[in-house]
């Protein structure tokens, strides 16, 4: 049984084509690539998904990863400008949010832990304490769709108001 589509635990999905654009977007090997999760307008890879462990048996929590260059800076833009921090001042004054976050904290676990359990409540960017990464919420947002990560959704919907013509070539949200 899969859990949202995910292909059962048992190795990489990707082809070696995916694995070499996303090798030229990270300027490296991909660690622990299974598939590609999102493309952008022209077929590029723009969130792969990752193994739980990496090959050597490494725990990797984070299981979407951001690969597309231009996205990466767009975020990275935003993380300088200091919106990881007032997401997280937001956590403690807005329940809604903070249980939504929550929500989004638990499904990323469960579909993690549906590949490879790893025995740890850590998943990833920060979730569900704080805002430490917004490439990692931004890449599940793109991954699961709007409504599941809060600010991964406000990072897409930052992204699109700020550079449009980026938007729309990058993602489809």
């Amino acid at each position: 049984m899969t859990v949202s589509g995910l292909e059962p635990p048992g190795g990489p999905t990707a082809d070696e084509h995916d694995r070499e654009v996303v090798r030229r977007q990270l300027g490296r090997p991909p660690r622990g690539m299974r598939d590609v999760v999102t493309r952008d307008a022209s077929g590029e890879p723009t969130v792969v998904r990752t193994s739980p462990r990496l090959p050597d048996g490494t725990p990797f929590p984070t299981l979407y990863y951001l690969t597309s260059p231009r996205l990466v800076t767009l975020v990275s833009t935003l993380e300088s400008e200091g919106v990881m921090r007032e997401m997280t001042d937001r956590l403690s004054t807005d329940e809604d949010l903070a249980e939504r976050y929550l929500r989004a904290h638990r499904e990323y676990l469960a579909e993690r832990d549906a590949l490879e359990p790893l025995g740890t409540e850590v998943s990833a960017g920060g979730m569900p304490g704080r805002v430490k990464c917004l490439h990692v919420h931004v890449a599940h947002a793109l991954a699961k769709g709007p409504g599941v990560n809060p600010f991964g959704d406000e990072g897409l919907e930052t992204v699109a108001r700020r550079w449009p013509s980026d938007a729309a070539e990058l993602f489809r949200f």
